[in-house]
């Protein structure tokens, strides 16, 4: 099975050293990146901060960078994006940051190069909005948060 490939220019910055994102397994869906810090990061309990990258990227229009959270730091240490999933749109050419947050009990300590979340290029579709005095009906109707109950 192959994959559709795109072209994704990245940018190195001054700061940048190391190695760029990059897919870790044959069918990983999301591109390792990795910190850009001169010095380690301490992360306390609760506590969020922009780590720097090093990178800035020229994407496809038509096409999104969405930022994830790399779920073996997450499930170990508690660090988590903020904002998940963070989105770099095509039009954006300023220094890839992403917002992360430790969630959990203990103080972390980010290095330079540690591998801090993973980057996914996703389609992107957009919506071209009619205003309208009614909409169709649906057996869901107007319920919402918590509407259709507890399933077992």
């Amino acid at each position: 099975m192959s994959f559709m490939r795109v072209p994704l220019k990245i940018k190195v910055l001054s700061h940048f050293k190391g190695e760029l994102p990059k897919y870790e397994t044959a069918h990983a869906s999301g591109l390792d990146i990795r910190a850009a810090l001169s010095a380690p990061m301490l992360l306390k309990p609760m506590e969020r901060a922009m780590i720097p990258t090093g990178i800035s990227m020229e994407i496809p229009p038509g096409f999104e960078v969405q930022v994830r959270p790399r779920s073996g730091l997450a499930a170990k240490q508690g660090v988590t994006v903020l904002n998940t999933p963070g989105t770099v749109d095509a039009d954006y050419r300023g220094e890839v940051k992403i917002i992360v947050i430790n969630l959990g009990s203990e103080s972390v300590e980010v290095k330079d190069q540690d591998r801090i979340a993973q980057m996914v290029l996703c389609p992107v579709v957009q919506a071209d909005l009619i205003l309208s005095d009614e909409l169709s009906e649906t057996a869901r109707g107007a319920g919402g948060f918590g509407s259709t109950g507890v399933r077992a």
